[in-house]
């Protein structure tokens, strides 16, 4: 019975994913490429490690349908609030306690978090999953609780590399709490080797293609992490889990400097250490979601326990009404953000409410300019007409010239989608120099008679290098992302575009090989 409403909470979370989606919305960008990595196992892609790209392949082995492709954000997601509120129960919590650390995850920003196919449902899970046994470890010093802690630091690191801060986090805390004699623990080192063990093929896979992660990390910082300032990291952390804000803050502060939760005061300078490593290089405000849900569980407990001291006023029990407005904030201010939190409201209605929110940053892009959407809603519109539209020019093509066609795209979105809605289809293969497309780009060229290109800025200046060349359609979504992407028709493209075409892989690929040892 102690797991019910834990495993309650859990079966909501995981429903409520499929029921809280209209429509009109499609996939995100991201997913496209997580689902195309399927079709490429490997131990590493310029973007990600391998762990996403295998749920990808399981998701595409199963059909690939959208039950199939949000399967994994919404289990992760389900099986986070499920031990956060096992943790509130391990920490002595009761009903109370359990149900306003689920509420908490419910009503914040991991609603939204855990609705896209993406690592970061895996990473919250994955750090929320070590920090719990790391606490059943402080309770009872039980060996495997220390081997269940490096199996999801292992997995962590398979996941997402934003894990290497989590573990320099989790390592400063042990050296700022009496837990350092853990570094003295032979089974410390046993679950570290295991850690280690299973991101090894991983790690041999960086090293053996020049550590891309470093070039991503440049890219990002360049194209996007260039435009985030101290401001715009430090104001999410507010809005994000502001529904939970007693909860979570008094979770911190008491991990800080209560007597009660000493034992476990690492768990919570795990978090400042981890958040503020995050700050300090000018990390993505949601990189530092995964740091939260412990602190509902911790927070959540607290109240329980200085509620249970307070007596009654005119025989109503003081407790009572605290707990409601304990429980009914997260939900009241979700409810508030749910347009922004679940894809329900059509493209035109979002665009409405712009002029209310753009404050708030919520239409605030990687450029950092304001647009009509937010990124992600703009990132979910546009693929199935763009997919389709690619296939009609390669149906327009003469037969003899289809077995030699190449569709090149501009980047991996474009590909990605085109190969997720065309893959029953017998279309070839989208390809691109964007990303991980870079190892999938066809080495023979000579053979080429018919170009698709996919490009949101065409450029007709090739044109008299093909013996014919036309534009066959453009993307009208105004709304979408990629409004305005022109799919163009070249047939019989002379030596200077196959050269071209190769000059600039190996100019691409060689930029993220040129750390190579």
């Amino acid at each position: 019975m102690k797991r019910l409403l834990p495993l309650l909470f859990a079966l909501l979370k995981f429903v409520s994913g499929y029921l809280l989606y209209n429509s009109i919305y499609e996939l995100q960008r991201d997913e496209y490429l997580y689902l195309n990595q399927g079709r490429h196992l490997a131990w590493g892609y310029l973007e990600v490690p391998p762990l996403i790209a295998f749920q990808g392949w399981v998701s595409m082995a199963l059909g690939g349908s959208f039950f199939w492709v949000k399967f994994w954000p919404f289990l992760w997601g389900a099986a986070t609030v499920y031990l956060v509120m096992r943790l509130a129960q391990r920490l002595g919590g009761g009903w109370f306690a359990q149900v306003l650390a689920g509420v908490c995850y419910l009503g914040t920003a991991f609603a939204r978090l855990n609705l896209l196919f993406q690592p970061n449902s895996f990473e919250v899970f994955g750090f929320v999953f070590c920090l719990y046994w790391l606490v059943c470890y402080f309770q009872q010093e039980k060996p495997r609780y220390l081997y269940l802690l490096g199996l999801g630091l292992g997995l962590s690191l398979l996941n997402k590399y934003t894990t290497l801060f989590f573990i320099a986090a989790l390592g400063g805390a042990l050296l700022l709490t009496p837990w350092r004699r853990l570094l003295l623990h032979k089974h410390f080192w046993g679950a570290a080797g295991l850690a280690l063990l299973l991101w090894l093929p991983n790690l041999v896979w960086q090293i053996s293609h020049g550590i891309p992660f470093l070039h991503h990390m440049q890219l990002l910082h360049d194209t996007q992490l260039v435009h985030v300032e101290a401001a715009d990291f430090w104001k999410p952390q507010l809005l994000m889990c502001l529904p939970a804000l007693p909860v979570w803050a008094a979770g911190l502060l008491a991990l800080l400097v209560s007597t009660a939760f000493r034992p476990y005061r690492a768990v919570g300078l795990v978090s400042v250490l981890g958040v503020g490593l995050l700050a300090l290089l000018h990390g993505k405000d949601y990189y530092a979601l995964g740091y939260y849900p412990v602190l509902f569980a911790f927070g959540a407990r607290w109240w329980e326990a200085r509620m249970q001291r307070w007596g009654s006023l005119g025989g109503i029990r003081l407790q009572w009404p605290v707990q409601a407005v304990l429980l009914a904030l997260p939900l009241l201010l979700t409810a508030a953000m749910a347009p922004f939190i679940y894809p329900l409201r059509a493209p035109g209605e979002m665009a409405e409410l712009a002029p209310r929110y753009q404050h708030l940053g919520l239409y605030r892009w990687e450029d950092g300019q304001n647009h009509a959407l937010p990124q992600d809603y703009a990132d979910m519109l546009g693929w199935q007409e763009l997919a389709d539209q690619t296939w009609a020019a390669y149906q327009s093509l003469p037969p003899a010239l289809r077995p030699h066609t190449l569709i090149h795209c501009a980047n991996y979105g474009q590909a990605s989608a085109i190969n997720y809605y065309n893959r029953n289809l017998g279309l070839p293969p989208a390809h691109s120099m964007n990303g991980s497309y870079l190892f999938w780009y066809p080495r023979q060229l000579a053979q080429v008679q018919a170009l698709i290109i996919v490009d949101d800025e065409p450029d007709d200046e090739l044109a008299p290098h093909f013996g014919s060349y036309r534009r066959f359609g453009q993307l009208g979504n105004p709304y979408a992302r990629e409004q305005g992407t022109a799919i163009t028709v070249g047939l019989q493209p002379d030596s200077s575009i196959v050269q071209l075409l190769r000059r600039e892989w190996q100019q691409q690929l060689g930029e993220w090989e040129k750390s190579r040892f």
